[in-house]
């Protein structure tokens, strides 16, 4: 799998850290805090979107009377807890993070989260310092299925697409790395498990957990 491979490219969550459980509460209980009820389509709607789009699309859809930065700020309010207090890395990715390290392969992250989490959740992981490029979707004009993220972390690293290798657990991410020409591992997760055999199509390589790469 990392053969020729000069960059590591991470989504972050539910590929990187094991948050995305989380996302689906802080939805019901935002909503419910405006009288709206929770359509059970939502996550698949929203699925790749950017922070600032998925804002937009809330603001649209639920006819929000709150400002794009206003929905954004409570959203990052109410993860703060959680990402300090009940998210941890996924099986495995330590030891891979640790891996690319000792063999000269730079890492980056490419995420839709917003840049007040992301940097709160590396920090608290104490695994900032393995990272070369930290990027998130509202830096882009696009988020995924998008290539743009991902050539922008790919740019930072100095590494030409077709010598990165990308880790993502959602269809829309997969997407968003092969069209940036970059291969793809497909990584399990909990909350998309019912995409399982679309996720293993898309994607040049799958693993359950980090655990099977040693």
């Amino acid at each position: 799998m990392f053969q020729d491979i000069k960059a590591v490219i991470f989504d972050l969550d539910g590929t990187l850290v094991d948050s995305m459980w989380m996302w689906r509460d802080i939805d019901i209980e935002f909503l419910g805090k405006y009288g709206i009820e929770f359509p059970e389509n939502l996550q698949s709607e929203i699925e790749g979107m950017s922070f600032s789009e998925t804002a937009v699309y809330f603001k649209t859809r639920f006819a929000m009377n709150l400002t794009i930065e206003e929905i954004k700020e409570e959203w990052n309010q109410m993860a703060w807890d959680k990402y300090m207090t009940q998210v941890p890395l996924k099986t495995g990715a330590l030891k891979l993070l640790q891996f690319l390290n000792e063999n000269g392969i730079k890492a980056g992250i490419a995420t839709s989260n917003s840049r007040e989490l992301v940097d709160l959740v590396i920090d608290k992981l104490n695994v900032k310092e393995y990272f070369s490029s930290i990027r998130t979707s509202c830096e882009v004009e696009k988020g995924k299925p998008a290539p743009d993220i991902y050539l922008l972390v790919a740019k930072d690293l100095k590494v030409p697409a077709d010598k990165c290798l990308v880790f993502e657990d959602v269809i829309q991410g997969i997407m968003a790395g092969k069209h940036a020409g970059m291969k793809v591992c497909a990584v399990y997760d909990h909350f998309t498990k019912e995409d399982n055999n679309k996720k293993q199509e898309l994607a040049d390589y799958y693993i359950e957990s980090f655990k099977e790469l040693f």
